[in-house]
């Protein structure tokens, strides 16, 4: 058998073996189960398999941040039923309102580590690929199941090898990489398959930046996505990780479905347009369209080097008098190293309004929700047909950098010309 990929080496402890061959079914033990506010549906779903009690409840993490704060009577209801079943069941990893947004969370709080196999009921679960963790998404159900078993089953996935080289220019950013990429893989392009990123380009990525990368991963169809444990980032996890780790790593000998290479030395700056993710082009291609509203958070980009490299933009500025600009810390912790750092002051001062960390404005629950014919530029990762409002609302995708810079102007503009 040919040497293992870093999936096939985690599926394999997990499960028991000593290897596991791409499209094989396991049934694998889990290391860290989170779900959000959705865990009032895992919560029911879990009442109704009939087990009393969950199986470890030391590796059940939840994180209120979709609707957090609570919008609706119905919402707080929703709140208040899971706060009482985790009191219940003892689990004590609960992130209640205002801790921040789960991706952002539970890195910051020393529950990611490399190696270990994570499940989360949410999509952008693969962001913890970032520090090594084989990570990924399930349905309510399935997550059901887990907080019964601590077992769930997996068919191991192939994996293509992602080379990223060369070096980003001054005001392009990794968001711009990975949107390039989505764009040129389509939305299915890596279909239930691992992403491991590697090459020359990666030691120069802040832990911020490879979260970026390992979270948009999931939009063009990974399964979860892999970036490399290197000295950066073994110096991140000894400040956060709880314990000792142990990085994984693919054999040299390791099968790839495929094997990519993206130099970034011409990249530009990105917009994913309305109304697809992989609907990706030049951000001068579309300059000059007029913009409403500009939203710059969420667990793709939130994080402190994503408000720097807003307030980078607007310091000593003020932003167009037609444009509501919205600022959302990843999490409690981002918004007080950018308090600490001068960067809420810059953007407030440039007419931006911060508000509490979560999830509000990316899935149009609250905290700024577009109208009808509205024109978004927002570091979100989705731009469907009504995802952050009205569906005839538009949302372009973009870089903080690109964000910010169409705030000031009140058109998309590429932000290499604020």
């Amino acid at each position: 058998m040919a040497g293992q990929t870093i999936s096939q080496k985690i599926l394999a402890r997990n499960s028991g073996q000593s290897t596991v061959r791409a499209g094989e079914i396991v049934q694998a033990r889990i290391d860290l189960a989170m779900s959000h506010d959705n865990a009032l549906l895992v919560s029911k779903r879990f009442k109704e398999i009939g087990a009393p009690r969950v199986w470890d409840p030391e590796r059940i993490v939840v994180p209120f941040d979709h609707r957090s704060p609570a919008p609706t009577i119905e919402v707080a209801d929703g709140h208040r039923q899971v706060r009482l079943f985790l009191k219940d069941q003892g689990v004590r990893n609960f992130y209640d309102v205002g801790f921040g947004i789960c991706h952002q969370v539970l890195p910051e709080q020393g529950h990611v580590k490399p190696g270990m196999l994570i499940v989360g009921t949410d999509s952008h679960t693969t962001t913890y690929g970032a520090f090594g963790a084989f990570a990924t998404g399930i349905g309510a159900t399935e997550m059901a199941g887990v907080w019964a078993t601590g077992r769930l089953w997996f068919r191991v996935p192939e994996t293509i090898r992602m080379t990223l080289t060369g070096r980003l220019k001054p005001r392009v950013v990794t968001k711009d990489l990975i949107l390039h990429i989505i764009g040129s893989r389509g939305l299915e392009g890596c279909d239930y398959q691992t992403v491991e990123f590697g090459g020359d380009l990666i030691p120069t990525l802040s832990a911020d930046s490879r979260m970026t990368v390992a979270n948009l991963s999931m939009e063009m169809g990974a399964k979860n996505a892999f970036l490399p444990v290197d000295a950066a980032a073994r110096a991140w996890l000894e400040r956060h990780a709880d314990g000792p780790f142990e990085p994984v790593v693919p054999d040299e000998d390791a099968s790839y479905s495929q094997a990519l290479e993206y130099n970034v030395n011409d990249l530009e700056p990105q917009l994913a347009c309305p109304h697809s993710v992989d609907n990706v082009h030049p951000v001068h291609e579309v300059a000059g369209k007029k913009v409403d509203q500009v939203f710059i958070g969420t667990c793709t980009n939130g994080r402190l080097e994503d408000l720097e490299q807003a307030a980078d933009i607007l310091r000593g500025e003020t932003i167009h008098r037609e444009v509501r600009a919205l600022i959302v810390p990843a999490s409690r912790q981002v918004f007080l190293e950018a308090l600490q750092a001068g960067v809420v002051q810059t953007l407030t001062e440039a007419g931006c309004t911060v508000e509490s960390p979560g999830c509000g404005p990316c899935l149009g629950a609250h905290q700024g929700v577009l109208g009808p014919k509205e024109v978004a530029v927002s570091t979100t990762n989705r731009n469907f047909r009504g995802r952050m409002g009205h569906v005839e609302s538009e949302v372009y995708l973009g870089s903080p950098a690109t964000a910010a810079a169409s705030a000031l102007y009140g058109v998309i503009t590429d932000p290499r010309e604020a």
